[in-house]
């Protein structure tokens, strides 16, 4: 299986990766491994998940040399500023034990955010090597426009993302800005795979809903996924997703779909419409 890329302002992530929030411990630790050795070559994870030591574990204990795996953490909404996020990053670092990240994301806008100055830290973690690139997560259509404003290069803006809700505002956004859109809760955490449309294009092609769900988006121009996926069946469930192109009626049966369920909305998220 030749595992699809995103190259884009000097990143090369690959399309479906691992997600591995709320995993911790050993699942994690045997999660991650697991897809590593089915071909997976990009792991999710985040400050506030408290799996990143064990992230860090299991590619130590694949063997794979660093350079294969795409690696993703995020630094949380409580660190405002780029000190904050520096502090924060050297003690994923840390945890990690790895001599860099592939990409590094603020998690979550906080509404006390020094927007330009934390993107200036990110920048300096990049400048030295740290962070391969950077970006942003979980922010809305106008601070989004705002980050890109500053100049700083950003590669990827991760949301949640999937057929049941649009976010063709942001995905515009970031192609325009030549940045990647990468996917989490890409299958809604399940709450969309009982649609009667999925069911008839899964049953067409000899596929899954969950492998539908992701095929759209695999069907997307510059969109990357990090569905959570703890046993090796179904990461192996996942990855058959790469294989299934949709066609135009399939295409027209998802797009008809309700647009506007979102399932991560906690206290603290931006105004999604405004913000």
């Amino acid at each position: 299986m030749q595992m699809p890329v995103i190259e884009t302002n000097g990143m090369r992530m690959p399309r479906l990766g691992l997600g591995t929030w709320p995993m911790k411990g050993a699942e994690c630790q045997r999660a991650v491994e697991s897809a590593l050795s089915l071909g997976y070559r990009h792991v999710d994870t985040a400050e506030m998940y408290g799996n990143e030591d064990a992230v860090g574990a299991a590619i130590a204990a694949s063997g794979l040399p660093r350079a294969e795996i795409f690696l993703t953490t995020k630094i949380w909404w409580d660190k405002p500023n780029g000190a904050a996020i520096r502090a924060a990053f050297d003690a994923s670092l840390r945890r990690l034990a790895t001599p860099y990240v592939d990409l590094l994301l603020i998690h979550w806008p906080s509404p006390e955010l020094d927007l330009a100055d934390a993107l200036r830290g990110l920048a300096a973690i990049r400048a030295e090597g740290l962070a391969k690139s950077i970006g942003v997560s979980n922010f809305p259509p106008g601070l989004l426009r705002r980050a890109i404003a500053e100049g700083v290069n950003l590669a990827c803006l991760q949301v949640e993302c999937h057929v049941m809700l649009d976010q063709s505002a942001l995905l515009g956004l970031c192609r325009g800005a030549g940045m990647a859109l990468t996917a989490y809760s890409p299958l809604a955490k399940g709450g969309n795979l009982d649609q009667p449309a999925l069911a008839r294009i899964a049953a067409k092609h000899g596929a899954t809903p969950a492998q539908v769900a992701l095929a759209w988006l695999l069907s997307q121009e510059g969109v990357a996924m990090v569905p959570k996926a703890a046993s090796p069946a179904r990461q192996k469930e996942n990855l058959g997703a790469v294989a299934l192109r949709l066609d135009a009626e399939d295409l027209a049966a998802i797009a008809a779909l309700p647009k506007d369920r979102r399932f991560v909305n906690p206290s603290f998220a931006p105004d999604w419409a405004n913000g």
